[in-house]
């Protein structure tokens, strides 16, 4: 988590560098970040990134509200689509009776080219109607997901071992 977290806020500073690539969504109405997949995680590891990312958008206060898988065969290649819905539980409302919607609805997009993942895209949705809070900021999104500790040496040594796994 730590190499994409890292890589978020760099491209978010305009500065080169980090282990990992990191696209921003241009559309500011609904905040984004695209992460690109690295070979040195392996296919299986980006996986269950994309499941670990989902798992911690739950833990959240988020509920699934629908999730889906797309394949679309072109001429020269095959891209699948996997894809959830979150969204804030609805019977958290504030003392002031608005309902909290914490980072808005989030998309989670897993988009794999010929089985090979390609790249995980995280975007937020936020309401702007008056009946909910204010939208927490998509940097807080980043933060509350990807920002963990560093792994132990003896931890991030595995990943070498599983990173060929599908």
């Amino acid at each position: 988590m730590g190499p994409y977290f890292k890589a978020y806020h760099y491209q978010k500073a305009g500065l080169p560098g980090g282990t990992f690539r990191v696209q921003l969504a241009r559309d500011t109405k609904r905040p984004g970040a695209v992460f690109l997949y690295d070979p040195s995680i392996g296919p299986g590891n980006f996986r269950h990134l994309f499941d670990f990312i989902r798992d911690r958008i739950l833990s959240l206060g988020y509920h699934l509200g629908a999730s889906s898988h797309r394949t679309v065969r072109h001429e020269q290649y095959t891209e699948s689509t996997q894809k959830h819905f979150l969204k804030p539980q609805p019977h958290d409302c504030t003392n002031t009776g608005r309902c909290n919607q914490r980072y808005g609805n989030i998309i989670l997009d897993l988009v794999s080219i010929n089985g090979q993942p390609g790249f995980l895209r995280l975007l937020s949705n936020p309401f702007t109607d008056s009946i909910f809070t204010p939208a927490h900021s998509f940097d807080e999104l980043i933060d509350a997901v990807f920002n963990f500790p560093s792994a132990p040496p003896e931890v991030a040594a595995l990943i070498k071992q599983y990173r060929n796994l599908s």
